[in-house]
């Protein structure tokens, strides 16, 4: 067939002529059409989706860099990179078929290990679907690399980073979203509504970054010998900005994408999203502002953070003016579950608050302004969700935190260590070398600008 003559024939194909033409019923293809269409949207919307969630990675090392000393940044940058490389890895090992295998008895899966005997689902949805959720696994790690940011030994860190993404996290998991697999977890079973993973992925994360806070303890200087907490400045708000603002973008795959299906329902996830960040911004920097007479900009960046975890569980099933309602509280929740954690934990980055508590908040209120109407017994299943979570995530954690401490001889660094930085000591490098990081973290150019200003004042005269 000539070139032009396959043009006219593709066009005809287009408009529905040339089956016609060639003696064939052209409404006969137009469902199968439709449906490869379809399957392949929902495929190209799945992969794109994930690729937002894991373009959060350099969200969350922008944000808790920012949040950081300059002496750790490159510490933390490595603990992120891990995070989404060793995920990756395992969870396509064994993450994937706990969490989504053949399941026993509700509780964890059988078989999907290697993405290997997954039942009747095509496998280039297997690899989909893995995708998507791997990084969703990566997500929980990370969440905990904030909490124990600048005091903990980049080893032990990642024993704990390989068991959340292979053991922890794929666990609970299975009990909430198994079933969107080849699984059947017993949450799910009870009604359990968290559609992208308030608690599934934020809550676990959160918990799990308390048990590491309360393992590896304190930063030095972090509270007087009164036990009252000091403020440890991070070394850069804009970099923490420019993270959180990333982070938003990837939320919108994060939410949207857990359809897994390119539809119209992602219309609405994707407005309640940006609604609640925005409540959660707003209510957070309003009562900083009427608490201190300043606008507090850390609180008002993880006010946006907690306005979006807040939604993550019921973004769904929520209508607009109760995602405003439950971004409000999670900003509200921010600030004072921030100051009172900080009496306690040591928390530089706020990561207990925006996933631990904002989390447990929105699972609850998927269940209380759940569009289908109130039901005593759905709030009773949330309540049950969030529990259980919590009684998973955290002696687990703290265990495997205890454990790496001895498996490594001390997972906490302490000391004159500590004050060097861990960019120095666990990489030996800088993240700023033309400024030379001093040992606490500031500008070595400020001090030599310093002494060389003083070097030209002339003495005072007696």
């Amino acid at each position: 067939m000539s070139t032009s003559l396959r043009a006219v024939f593709l066009m005809l194909v287009g408009l529905g002529i040339a089956p016609a033409v060639l003696g064939a019923d052209p409404s006969a293809n137009v469902p199968q059409a439709a449906e490869s269409v379809q399957t392949n949207l929902d495929y190209v919307w799945t992969i794109l989706a994930a690729a937002l969630v894991f373009f959060m990675q350099a969200g969350f090392a922008l944000l808790e860099a920012g949040f950081s000393r300059a002496k750790n940044a490159v510490n933390i940058i490595m603990k992120n990179v891990m995070d989404a490389s060793a995920g990756a890895l395992v969870f396509y090992t064994i993450g994937f078929g706990i969490m989504f295998g053949t399941s026993w008895n509700g509780l964890i899966g059988t078989d999907g290990f290697f993405l290997t005997g997954t039942g009747d689902q095509p496998q280039t949805w297997v690899y989909a679907f893995y995708f998507f959720q791997a990084v969703f696994a990566a997500t929980a790690a990370t969440i905990v690399s904030g909490a124990v940011a600048e005091r903990i030994q980049f080893s032990g860190y990642l024993i704990f980073s390989v068991l959340i993404t292979g053991l922890i996290y794929p666990v609970f998991g299975a009990w909430a979203w198994g079933g969107l697999f080849n699984g059947s977890g017993w949450l799910e079973a009870l009604g359990f509504i968290d559609f992208a993973g308030s608690t599934v992925v934020h809550s676990v994360g959160g918990w799990a970054a308390l048990a590491g806070a309360l393992v590896v303890g304190p930063r030095v200087g972090k509270y007087a010998e009164d036990g009252t907490p000091r403020a440890i400045p991070g070394h850069s708000l804009p970099l923490a900005a420019l993270g959180v603002f990333i982070l938003w973008l990837g939320w919108f795959g994060f939410n949207a994408g857990s359809t897994t299906a390119g539809s119209t329902s992602i219309a609405m996830i994707a407005m309640n999203t940006f609604l609640a960040a925005g409540a959660g911004a707003a209510t957070a920097m309003a009562i900083t502002w009427m608490d201190t007479g300043t606008p507090d900009a850390s609180m008002t960046l993880n006010g946006v953070l907690g306005g979006l975890v807040g939604i993550t569980a019921g973004c769904a099933n929520l209508t607009g003016p109760f995602a405003i309602l439950t971004g409000a509280v999670a900003g509200l929740l921010i600030v004072y579950a921030t100051r009172f954690i900080e009496k306690y934990v040591d928390d530089p980055v706020g990561a207990i608050a925006v996933h631990g508590v904002c989390g447990a908040w929105g699972t609850l209120a998927a269940g209380l302004f759940d569009s289908s109407g109130f039901s005593a017994s759905q709030v009773g299943v949330q309540a049950i969700g969030i529990a259980a979570a919590f009684l998973w995530t955290f002696p687990v954690s703290y265990v495997v935190f205890s454990l790496a401490d001895k498996a490594v001889g001390g997972i906490r660094i302490n000391g004159e260590k500590e004050q060097l930085g861990l960019d120095k000591l666990e990489h030996d490098v800088d993240a700023y070398p033309e400024f030379g990081s001093m040992p606490n973290g500031e500008a070595k150019h400020t001090h030599e600008r310093a002494d060389a200003k003083k070097e030209e004042e002339p003495e005072p005269v007696a």
